[in-house]
């Protein structure tokens, strides 16, 4: 979306004299690939003619998942090479006298290249191999070979920078940053992929950020039931520290004033003189040592009064 389509033919040189620059910074434009010097030819195809070629190994084998225990199909690209040749875009119908330089084609994020050649080349293995094969978690399946090709006469649809350098219409890279197309479907063709993926994306940001939303709110609900409860529990400890201390004044502060000093449980019951002391039950007097002194004062205890509380 935002790119300008414009049309190759013999207006398309005024276009771009009258534009800022002589430079269209994205535009969509249609044309027929024609090389401009010597084309490339199919190693496997006669006849093949081309301006791209990707040369491809490809190994497959299985591999051993030790999570689920069963056996994965794995992919690698052990070999690629790619050829390119200078060429260009033409009208379909000839005789408009206008061309486009295609430039650095192999940047476009989408280069539409056709398999011409494809053959599979399965692994042989001996018993040997196949035994050790499993020991180490891998089996080769083989190695698949392939050729893409570009050809001449390929119908393209270009989205990227449109210049006027000199004499010669160029298509390059746009330098915005804006995705570059050389694709073999039309423009409407290319637009509805392009949404449809972009609307692919924004359904998957939704789903995902929707998910990440339910799961932050699980975890801070949970966080917030977890503060609630210790909340819940300091307060019930605090209520009952009070009530405790309630009881302990409301029943206890009597019985701790008249228990014995030495002993705390049993109450005071003698009276000693000559100090006049009461602080002693009669437990705790027969087991002061001699000679028996009062245990407040250290005066020494002449005779001992029994203490009758009514």
């Amino acid at each position: 979306q935002g790119a300008r389509r414009v049309q190759l033919d013999g207006d398309l040189r005024s276009v771009l004299l009258e534009a800022p620059g002589r430079c269209v910074p994205y535009a969509v434009i249609e044309g027929v690939v024609r090389s401009v010097k010597e084309t490339l030819s199919s190693q496997f195809v006669e006849n093949c003619k081309g301006v791209v070629q990707r040369l491809t190994l490809q190994e497959h084998k299985m591999v051993w998942n030790r999570t689920t225990h069963l056996w994965n199909d794995y992919e690698k690209i052990i070999h690629q090479r790619t050829n390119t040749t200078p060429f260009e875009l033409v009208p379909a119908e000839d005789g408009a006298g206008v061309t486009v330089r295609v430039v650095k084609p192999l940047e476009a994020a989408e280069l539409s290249l056709e398999t011409v050649y494809e053959k599979f080349h399965p692994s042989v293995q001996s018993f040997t191999d196949v035994i050790g094969h499993y020991i180490s978690g891998e089996r080769p399946k083989g190695i698949q070979e392939t050729e893409q090709m570009l050809k001449v006469g390929t119908a393209l649809t270009g989205v990227g920078e449109l210049v006027l350098d000199n004499a010669t219409i160029k298509l390059q890279p746009p330098k915005q940053g804006m995705p570059y197309y050389l694709s073999a479907v039309d423009f409407d063709s290319l637009l509805q992929k392009q949404e449809s993926g972009a609307r692919f994306w924004k359904i998957l940001t939704v789903v995902f950020g929707a998910a990440t939303c339910a799961v932050l709110f699980f975890l801070l609900r949970k966080q917030y039931r977890h503060h609630r409860e210790r909340q819940h529990l300091k307060q019930m400890q605090e209520e009952f520290r009070q009530a405790q201390e309630r009881l302990m004044n409301a029943e206890g502060g009597d019985t701790l004033k008249n228990a014995c000093v030495v002993c705390l449980s049993s109450t005071k019951s003698c009276v000693f003189l000559e100090c006049g002391h009461v602080c002693s039950c009669h437990e705790c007097y027969q087991a002061l040592p001699e000679p028996k002194k009062c245990p407040i004062c250290r005066q020494g205890i002449s005779r001992v009064v029994p203490l009758y509380n009514s």
